[in-house]
């Protein structure tokens, strides 16, 4: 027995001299499509389309140029994500913006990115959420303070952070299921605030003036309109939270486009319909004088179940915290485990699979956030930040398209918008460059743009966008100039 003993153990000294290690501890994919589509609308929707979407509307001086702006600025927020969804095909690894630099153009330019993001820009955006959720959740409890107590805020949201930090700790399919939950909600209260405003216009009763003269007053100056629109995408801003948490994302390579063309359009469009149902309800005095647009708007229609509209803040902003926290510890992850962080936030916790060390770690730096309370400036110049890094995330793929022109696309945005005989794009065909869909049995020719695809549903079309098949992927696609860390299995960045 002590020989067989002996030579157990030599075997397994053995195999461990040779080099074999126990299988590596990955994030479970537990987020599925609507879940996706979920993290996207509802970081999203926040307070601010309940409270204050006058902005747009103050700088562009009339209604109709007012919505002509939001259905821009969704446009706008739908072409980015569209850009975002093809450098996620070649670089599909979690991450988002810093993953895409990183690959693209090296260690140094993603390192200052993520400092700004995992160190004030991420947990300052969560502790602004979750202060405003404090501010709507104690306010109906002391109606008559105009003031409330600073503690008695902090404390709240302090204890919603750490409840926050529970439950991702403990597993992240709860803490995708409460972000369904949460994002049911806000899409209900504006189908609420949708179909209020219908019931208004169907009775007479709507403030139709403000329509039949949509565009009068309407103002060119270059800086008001610019205003105008910074306000817009200020609310469409949460649509690349996705792409942060890919590789916990079931089948991404079609869940990826189809959560974003689905999420983004439905959010354009409940805010276009709330746009015209606060115009119907309200007068433009009253819409510009309100400090919570959507309250005002309950108190005319709902009457006595005008309550039901601070619970929709309430809600709408705790959703929108869970799901800036869900994204945010993600990308702190990814950095450690790319070395630019400490290696201990790389750790997953053994038999919960959830990045715990990394969600403690956001939570520790938005609690200070949160108990220094005044952090406005820090928010203002990270916003610019903001910008800036969307903007060099977009030269990546203009570098790739140039540079890299025979990478692998699953994905593929057109420069130009393609011709119209193009939809449904698929045309049957039995010479010359093209590729079968599962079961069609026959071989499809693709417009100009296109390029082959292979996906085991019916083709997605949307304009400018291409989806392809992967092709056999080379072992060496990047020169060795940016000598990044090893990407993730199925990359074709892998050095």
């Amino acid at each position: 027995m002590e020989t067989n003993q002996e030579r157990d153990g030599g075997g397994r000294m053995a195999r461990r001299e040779a080099g074999e290690r126990a299988p590596e501890l990955r994030l479970r994919r537990e987020i599925g499509l609507w879940s996706a589509v979920s993290l996207i609308a509802g970081c999203m929707i926040g307070s601010g389309i309940f409270m204050s979407p006058q902005g747009v509307l103050v700088h562009m001086g009339s209604p109709g140029a007012s919505l002509v702006v939001w259905a821009a600025c969704g446009l706008l927020a739908m072409l980015g994500a569209l850009c975002y969804a093809e450098l996620s095909a070649l670089i599909p690894e979690s991450g988002g913006e810093y993953a895409y630099i990183l690959r693209t153009f090296g260690p140094l330019p993603a390192f200052l990115v993520i400092y700004t993001f995992v160190l004030v820009g991420r947990p300052a955006a969560i502790a602004a959420i979750v202060l405003s959720f404090a501010e709507y959740a104690v306010a109906p409890f002391d109606p008559g303070c105009s003031s409330l107590p600073q503690f008695l805020l902090r404390s709240v949201a302090a204890a919603c952070l750490l409840l926050m930090t529970l439950v991702h700790c403990w597993s992240s399919r709860l803490a995708t299921t409460l972000m369904n939950v949460f994002t049911a909600a806000k899409v209900l209260s504006l189908l609420v605030i949708v179909g209020g405003g219908a019931v208004v216009l169907g009775q007479g009763r709507g403030r139709t003036e403000a329509l039949l003269s949509a565009f009068d007053n309407t103002t060119w100056q270059a800086g008001r309109i610019g205003m105008a629109f910074y306000q817009g995408l200020w609310s469409f801003d949460g649509w690349n939270n996705l792409n942060y948490v890919l590789e916990e994302l079931k089948n991404p390579k079609q869940n990826l486009v189809w959560a974003l063309a689905i999420a983004i359009p439905l959010v354009t469009i409940l805010y276009l319909l709330a746009n015209v149902s606060y115009l119907l309800v309200l007068s433009s005095r009253e819409i510009l004088s309100s400090d919570a647009i959507a309250v005002s708007w309950g108190n005319q229609v709902l009457g006595s179940w005008a309550w039901l509209v601070p619970l929709a803040v309430t809600l709408s902003t705790l959703g929108s915290a869970n799901g800036s926290f869900f994204s945010g510890s993600r990308v702190c992850y990814v950095a450690a485990r790319e070395g630019h962080l400490p290696r201990l936030l790389s750790m997953v916790h053994v038999h919960r699979l959830t990045p715990a060390p990394a969600l403690m770690f956001t939570t520790a730096l938005a609690l200070v956030l949160v108990i220094l309370g005044n952090f406005s400036t820090i928010v203002n110049f990270l916003s610019c930040l903001a910008w800036l890094t969307n903007g060099i995330t977009i030269s990546c793929l203009l570098y790739l398209r140039m540079k890299k022109k025979n990478l692998p696309r699953p994905y593929k945005v057109s420069r130009a918008p393609p011709h119209p005989s193009a939809g449904p794009y698929l045309h049957p065909c039995h010479h010359g460059p093209g590729f079968s869909l599962p079961g069609a049995g026959s071989h499809h020719r693709l417009p100009p743009d296109g390029v082959p695809i292979h996906l085991p549903v019916p083709a997605l079309w949307l304009p400018g966008v291409f989806p392809v098949c992967p092709l056999p992927v080379p072992a060496q696609v990047f020169s060795d100039s940016h000598p990044a860390s090893a990407a993730a299995p199925g990359s074709c960045f892998n050095h």
